[in-house]
């Protein structure tokens, strides 16, 4: 059963109550979690990340915390949203990849700030990006208005990916980091 991007269609019996508080809590505790761990590591006043030779076009470093924290209420509602009115099998899917997608999210900042390696960083976001379209698509198959708030997450994630593709390029002495 689907809910449409008006709301109006048909909603699953029992929606509501203490089992959608619970699965917003939930999800909404998860993306948080997700948000301070993959968080912890970056530094944007980091020597060797200011040392580091970045296109024109990278957002000023203000900007990060700006953009992410509406996506983040975004991926919370989205996931609570469609996890709510999918049926059994499709939910726990949905949250299987909910769960593997916050997991790159939070990787991230660890493989490129911490580590040192934006080739690293490269790989996460990439995946993060394929993991966030696919997201996208299997909620689209839930609810389309939890589908479309998630559509800037995906696109900034891809945006961070030619970000770091074109840090990596740029520095060529880091990709055998």
């Amino acid at each position: 059963m689907r809910a449409t991007s008006s709301g109006l269609g048909r909603q699953k019996a029992g929606v509501g109550g203490w089992r959608a508080a619970g699965i917003y809590g939930a999800v909404a505790s998860t993306v948080a979690a997700a948000a301070v761990v993959g968080s912890r590591p970056i530094d944007p006043a980091d020597a060797w990340y200011s040392s580091l030779d970045k296109p024109s076009w990278q957002p000023p470093g203000w900007a990060f915390p700006v953009v992410w924290t509406p996506l983040y209420a975004g991926i919370a509602w989205a996931g609570s949203h469609s996890l709510l009115h999918a049926e059994k099998k499709a939910s726990t899917r949905l949250a299987a990849a909910l769960a593997g997608n916050l997991v790159l999210n939070s990787a991230f900042g660890w493989a490129f700030f911490k580590a040192r390696t934006p080739v690293a960083g490269l790989a996460v976001t990439t995946a993060l990006s394929l993991s966030c379209w696919d997201l996208v698509r299997r909620t689209a198959a839930q609810d389309n208005a939890a589908a479309a708030a998630l559509v800037p997450y995906a696109s900034w994630c891809t945006f961070a990916t030619a970000l770091n593709a074109d840090i990596w390029r740029r520095n060529p002495g880091m990709r055998a980091r």
